[in-house]
């Protein structure tokens, strides 16, 4: 069958008697193993007025906890010869280590010790040097940076206020002001429980030492007895008319931004919209597909610097989104034009066999590299599926999905996100002397 030959992840998934859910998937090809953690909590978990509080949470994660001193998860990973990092975003926030595979007791000791011990560790200090350094990230990162805002503004005027994905995950300078040692516990307490959490390990390890590893370490930490229900995050497609803002920066060339609401993750339109904009622009480390539509109609007629095309998958609402940067002395108005129509040519010249063929080729190996290689990729990705979806297996299921998507149901899907009076448009132009 079609597909057979794609690349699968085997795995076991079980729960601990507290909720944790873990997932094992065996890999004896390299002596490194990967551990990845996963919460479900992200920025639309929060409350208004205290934006900001799980993106705080991943650098307070490093600060010590009971066992364990500041800054000491970073020295015990890394003198083991170990890498390390977390991230948070809309719907999620996650912890990850990877190195050798006689240092997986390491990892689990710590995962366990913060997800068990953070309060322990968390005082006044603690919090003030963190939102300092979460402060100063959103200066350098967003309000200092050019073009540096242009996601803020982008999910502010896609999404109404109040809606959990209105506002941006790092948060507002204010409400990183206003937050206290009591409401950090309180969040923390929350949403930072085992019944809460995934657990996945792969690599070169036994299952049943892992398994065996894992009920040592996180056994005991309690469940929460009542997670509350995430809030709701369903909405139409339809923003309400066409939304512009003209944004004076110092920036080096005018930039055109667009965004569109777009379908819920895990759907058969969402998996047409990602192809179609693998059709647009489908890069590879940073480099432009020539062959994409983009580039050819606007960066090889020297009308566009770059140009750019992407999804981002949510529940419950995902949004699809682009970008182009003007050359010098082109026209904004012309680029407009140009980049508006190569977007909705999908819908009235969907793509034919060769061009869907090169989109496939594309998105399979962008998978396979990004998603199936190491294996500290693979944790990820079981980690996602069982998080967002429940249900791991989805993982497998991804590509093989996306490889199945037809032209008819790219050009549909392109009719019913891309329309002009439903769209923003952010408009970045270098400022007056």
């Amino acid at each position: 069958m079609p597909g057979d030959y794609l690349p699968k992840i085997d795995f076991s998934d079980e729960r601990l008697d507290n909720g944790l859910r873990l997932i094992m998937s065996e890999d004896h090809l390299a002596p490194v193993v990967a551990v990845n953690l996963w919460y479900d909590v992200g920025s639309k978990h929060e409350k208004p007025g205290l934006t900001g509080l799980a993106h705080l949470f991943e650098h307070m994660m490093f600060q010590g906890s009971t066992n364990v001193a500041k800054s000491e998860h970073f020295k015990y990973i890394e003198s083991a010869g170990g890498s390390l990092n977390a991230s948070t975003w809309l719907q999620r926030t996650n912890y990850y280590e990877s190195g050798p595979s006689n240092q997986l007791e390491l990892f689990l000791w710590l995962e366990a010790d913060r997800m068990g011990g953070l309060l322990d560790a968390l005082g006044q200090e603690t919090l003030d040097n963190q939102r300092d350094v979460v402060k100063n990230e959103k200066r350098q990162r967003y309000d200092n940076a050019p073009y540096g805002t242009w996601w803020i503004e982008l999910i502010e005027k896609l999404f109404p206020e109040g809606h959990p994905y209105h506002h941006p995950t790092i948060g507002s300078m204010e409400d990183l002001s206003r937050v206290t040692v009591d409401d950090c516990r309180e969040f923390f307490s929350t949403y930072y429980a085992p019944n809460n959490a995934v657990l996945s390990i792969v690599g070169d390890f036994e299952p049943e030492g892992a398994r065996a590893m894992v009920q040592r370490y996180f056994g005991g930490i309690p469940a929460h007895p009542a997670i509350p229900a995430p809030p709701p995050v369903a909405i139409g497609l339809d923003v309400g008319g066409e939304v512009r803002k003209v944004i004076e920066d110092k920036v080096p060339l005018p930039r055109i931004f667009v965004g569109y609401r777009a379908p819920e993750a895990g759907t058969r339109e969402m998996d047409a919209l990602t192809m179609a904009a693998a059709c647009l622009f489908l890069g590879d480390a940073g480099a432009p597909n020539k062959g994409a539509r983009l580039y050819r109609h606007l960066v090889r007629e020297q009308i566009a610097q770059d140009a750019d095309f992407w999804t981002q998958d949510f529940i419950g609402c995902s949004v699809a989104g682009g970008q182009v940067t003007a050359r010098p002395d082109v026209d904004l108005e012309k680029l407009e034009r140009a980049f508006f129509d190569v977007i909705a040519s999908l819908a009235t010249d969907p793509p034919g066999d060769e061009e869907l063929a090169r989109a496939r080729a594309g998105v399979e190996r962008q998978a396979i590299q990004g998603n199936f290689i190491r294996a500290a990729a693979r944790a990820d990705l079981l980690s996602k599926y069982a998080t967002v979806f429940g249900d791991p297996d989805r993982a497998n299921d991804a590509l093989p999905r996306l490889l199945s998507v037809t032209s008819e149901e790219i050009a549909n899907v392109a009719r019913d996100v891309f329309r002009e009076d439903s769209r923003v448009v952010l408009t970045y132009i270098p400022e007056r002397a």
